[in-house]
């Protein structure tokens, strides 16, 4: 082969460094980004904390760009701070040193272009919050741990220091639900030491049966089980003594698979009573509490925070970001001062001297790092809101009025990529009058109907919850049977894709929805 030379015209977009950051900010959820603002005041000297009563990031309702933005804070500022030099700009961030760039800049840089390669499937929603309402006092709520509740009664007991000993190392073993974690044997084998006898063994073990009873006779009844079968008996046996009592314990004892099954006929011959009393036994067994310790565990971990919230405004719905998880950041006036003073002296800018580019790109980094977190909010509003436009019968009648939606068609009217939309509606959510619902939530794929329309996959999810909701629990309706109801009122939909939406629902199948 010839060695020879060939010129080819090529087109590629190349990722700038504040774009790559914009990208990144976008796609992540209100904690991770609380997390990145932690990490960035730590590392850049220029970015600090604003005070409450200068909040940063004012609410994007009125549509005013990032530079404008920032252009009116910083007049604002220089109207009430003296400067260093009259012939210099106001310290801090104005819109010159932020750049022109806005909404055009950003939305040009996502704009029809993925990525990361990944193109995400339009309509497959993610996690669905359905009921998950927010409420900000639930935050303030300190609960108190099972381990702490069970320690306070432990305390108002009188006992031996070697039995409350045994006591406390078994209330140390108990998991969030309230069982015990490990056996028995397992905790006398960690307790005791390795070159330890048989008989040392045993009176350990003895000492931890003992404490058992005093753990089992607290509060929350049912608390140290070790299955689900001894916690349900636990709470049976504090129970007035009735004769559907003891079925209910046999029942729970030995036969709870038949109970989950509804095999009425089985538990008959099994027990040796009849239907009525059975029934009177699993009415007891309902109303148990097969986990305990569920009542003390930390309803923080479940509280999810709306980054943007619906209010209904006259005839339409007004979108709002959530002000509290908009970080409060500035420019710290005096870095930059001293900045801005070096620049002006040139190569006698006495102590800063020799850092100064360093510096500079530091006090760039932390004004681009401010825009991006504007620009992300931006986003996120003008997606929701695009998001409640097409939805407004979502908004007025609930999910059973939710419409087919696509990344597509909101990429399209905002003039973005669907890549970008696919971030921006991942993991941040919006709070409605219906709960608070990840973004993704609102998009679904379309199911075909009778009039030639088409009906949302959210919409008929919702559809077989009501219908679930209103069957009769003596026969419960199957799968092919609600598929045969949607049919009728011009739905089409698979026994199989009901089935689907069921699970997806966590609703249980027939069989174990039928009541004895």
């Amino acid at each position: 082969m010839k060695p020879s030379l060939q010129v080819r015209l090529s087109q590629h977009l190349a990722l700038t460094p504040q774009l790559q950051q914009s990208i990144r900010l976008l796609q992540l959820s209100t904690l991770e980004l609380h997390q990145e603002v932690e990490q960035m005041l730590e590392q850049n000297p220029f970015l600090e904390a604003e005070e409450e009563s200068a909040p940063a990031f004012e609410p994007l309702a009125e549509r005013l760009t990032p530079a404008e933005r920032v252009g009116e804070r910083e007049a604002e500022r220089a109207t009430t701070e003296p400067t260093a030099d009259a012939g210099e700009d106001t310290p801090g961030v104005d819109a010159a040193e932020f750049g022109s760039t806005e909404r055009d800049d950003w939305e040009n840089g996502t704009e029809r272009e993925d990525f990361d390669g990944i193109r995400e499937t339009p309509g497959k929603s993610g996690t669905n919050n359905d009921g998950d309402e927010f409420d900000g006092q639930d935050r303030d709520t300190a609960m108190p741990s099972l381990q702490d509740h069970l320690r306070e009664q432990l305390s108002s007991m009188r006992l031996s220091d070697l039995d409350a000993a045994s006591v406390m190392v078994l209330i140390e073993s108990l998991n969030e639900d309230g069982y015990l974690a490990d056996t028995l044997e397992d905790i006398a084998e960690q307790l005791v030491s390795d070159d330890a006898d048989a008989e040392q063994r045993e009176e350990m073990l003895a000492r931890l049966q003992c404490g058992l009873r005093f753990l089992q006779s607290m509060e929350p009844t049912g608390v140290g089980a070790k299955d689900l079968a001894e916690c349900l008996c636990l709470q049976l046996r504090t129970q007035p003594r009735c004769e559907a009592q003891m079925i209910a314990i046999i029942v729970c004892k030995s036969h709870l698979e038949l109970l989950a099954r509804r095999d009425l006929k089985k538990l008959c011959a099994a027990t040796g009573a009849d239907e009525d009393l059975l029934r009177e036994a699993q009415a007891l067994i309902v109303a148990l509490e097969p986990k305990p310790g569920r009542q003390f565990s930390r309803a923080e971990a479940n509280i999810i925070v709306p980054d943007v919230i619906v209010t209904k405004s006259g005839r339409g719905w007004k979108v709002t970001l959530n002000p509290d998880v908009m970080p409060k950041l500035r420019i710290n006036d005096l870095y930059a001062n001293a900045i801005r003073q070096q620049r002006g002296h040139g190569s006698n800018g006495g102590g800063l001297n020799g850092a100064g580019p360093g510096l500079s790109s530091r006090l760039q980094e932390a004004r681009w790092f401010m825009k991006n977190i504007l620009q992300r909010f931006d986003t996120i509003q003008r997606v929701s809101q695009a998001i409640v436009e097409r939805q407004k019968n979502f908004f007025t009648h609930g999910a059973i009025a939710m419409k087919p939606l696509v990344l597509r068609e909101i990429a399209d009217e905002l003039g973005l990529h669907e890549s970008t939309i696919s971030r921006v509606t991942t993991a941040k959510y919006m709070s409605t009058p219906y709960g608070t619902f990840e973004l993704k939530y609102f998009f679904g794929s379309s199911l075909n109907t009778d009039a030639g329309g088409n009906a949302s996959s959210t919409a008929v999810r919702a559809l077989i919850k009501q219908i679930v909701s209103a069957e009769d629990p003596a026969k419960p309706l199957s799968d092919s049977q609600i598929s045969q109801m949607l049919d009728e009122q011009g739905i089409q939909v698979a026994r199989r894709t009901v089935a689907k939406y069921r699970d997806a629902l966590k609703i249980a199948p027939t069989q174990l929805r039928k009541t004895m």
